[in-house]
């Protein structure tokens, strides 16, 4: 079951200039920074009333959030959903034929299960489930 938004996440080529939009400009609160290793990217999160921004810094040129900022530029790369039972939730959707690029739930950036749906399931639009 989709309980909510959990964050948005915006690739940025250097999350000191994003930092300086979202936190000292927009007066979002910072959460914390982190490199998670899996992502090679660089994390900033930051609080935005009831959800959150995710800024994604590519720690490698071969990372995801890399090769989007190459093809697509800075902007939004992905929207998170809040989940309840995430292995039920992704059988559920593979059963319906949408198209996972996680089958399996994995460890994310704030030590949760996250999974992602395949932009093509969605209208172009990565979508990431996430139970803490």
């Amino acid at each position: 079951m989709i309980r909510g938004l959990d964050h948005v996440a915006i690739a940025v080529n250097k999350l000191d200039d994003a930092l300086e939009i979202y936190e000292h400009q927009l007066g979002l609160k910072l959460e914390k920074i982190r490199v998670v290793e899996q992502q090679r990217a660089k994390v900033a999160l930051l609080r935005a009333g009831d959800t959150r921004i995710e800024l994604l810094e590519p720690t490698d040129a071969e990372s995801t959030v890399a090769k989007f900022l190459e093809k697509r530029g800075e902007g939004v790369h992905h929207i998170a959903l809040l989940v309840s039972d995430i292995e039920k939730h992704l059988k559920e959707l593979k059963d319906k034929g949408i198209v996972l690029i996680d089958e399996k739930p994995r460890t994310g950036a704030e030590g949760g299960k996250i999974a992602f749906i395949h932009p093509k399931s969605t209208k172009n639009v990565l979508i990431e489930l996430v139970e803490p």
